[in-house]
């Protein structure tokens, strides 16, 4: 089978490899390259890299929307699907109409129509969800709304974060575009009644609110690893938590309630096991209490 494909994060990049081995691929569509570490050097995004080690032809237009030539070029191509993984670029009509055979197909990281959006994978973690998975869809015009060819779930763990989970969807992802293409069952129609939505994430989503309940924050800080973190001000000091458990406390929300870092939140309170200053490498709290003198009353905000 003939497909185009377009992604660009390592999400992606599993995905593209199985194709590349079970099918044609016959153009690569990636975001375009961007300045990346600190020289801000143009650096190709993951799937780019993936489609030159594979020696495939590679596309990085800025926009598809009222983009003629790339719909010309595209179409010349005759793909019979189009095989869409977290691509960041929104596919308009006179896209999504070129493959007659099989369509554009999504790879989407969730259990549709639950997290349609950006950030499914933070949003399950954060709403405590017991399972995610990834949905092969078909696309239309909607956001992540169209009709479903093919559903699979694995469960979210007591201490998952949004980087192991990534790492399984992305595999399992792979896996189910296959078996999507070497089979032609009948769509399903999501139930729009039954969907919720996941956002976008910003820089400023990473900051802690301990007015919250600590089993919310707790949740945030495995939703944001590794990115855009959880973060809090202490003094002066940024302080990043890259691991944190809930235990029995109270006091007001932000304050340090003993000698091993427990904060005060909303409901119940907070422990970090490990986190990180800003400059600085990662480490257990007990490595950072030793290093720092907290000041009597010191409070997290």
């Amino acid at each position: 089978m003939k497909l185009a494909f377009m992604g660009s994060p390592d999400f992606a990049v599993p995905a593209l490899r199985a194709l590349a081995t079970a099918h044609e691929v016959a153009m690569v569509y990636a975001q375009p390259p961007k300045p990346a570490g600190r020289g801000q050097h143009e650096t190709n995004c993951p799937v780019h890299r993936e489609a030159l080690a594979l020696g495939l032809p590679v596309r990085t237009p800025k926009r598809l929307k009222n983009n003629p030539d790339e719909a010309i070029l595209l179409k010349s191509l005759a793909p019979d699907a189009v095989i869409v993984a977290a691509y960041g670029l929104i596919l308009p009509p006179e896209i999504l109409d070129i493959p007659a055979a099989r369509g554009c197909l999504n790879i989407h990281a969730s259990l549709l129509p639950r997290w349609r959006g950006a950030a499914p994978i933070q949003a399950a973690i954060l709403a405590g969800d017991a399972e995610t998975g990834i949905t092969i869809m078909q696309m239309d015009a909607g956001l992540d709304t169209g009709a479903m060819l093919r559903r699979a779930a694995i469960p979210i763990g007591p201490a998952d974060t949004a980087a192991d989970l990534h790492g399984r969807l992305a595999e399992l992802g792979a896996r189910l575009i296959i078996e999507t293409l070497a089979t032609n069952q009948p769509p399903i129609p999501q139930d729009d009644t039954r969907a919720s939505y996941a956002p976008k994430l910003s820089r400023e989503d990473a900051r802690l609110n301990f007015t919250k309940p600590a089993a919310d924050l707790e949740r945030q800080i495995r939703a944001f690893t590794p990115w855009p973190g959880a973060l809090a001000l202490l003094g002066d000091m940024v302080i990043k938590f890259i691991a944190a458990e809930c235990v029995p406390g109270s006091g007001l929300p932000g304050e340090i309630l003993d000698d091993r870092l427990t904060i005060a939140c909303g409901e119940g309170a907070l422990r970090p096991t490990r986190i990180q200053r800003a400059g600085r490498a990662a480490m257990s709290t007990t490595d950072f209490l030793r290093g720092v003198s907290l000041p009597a009353n010191a409070r997290f905000f």
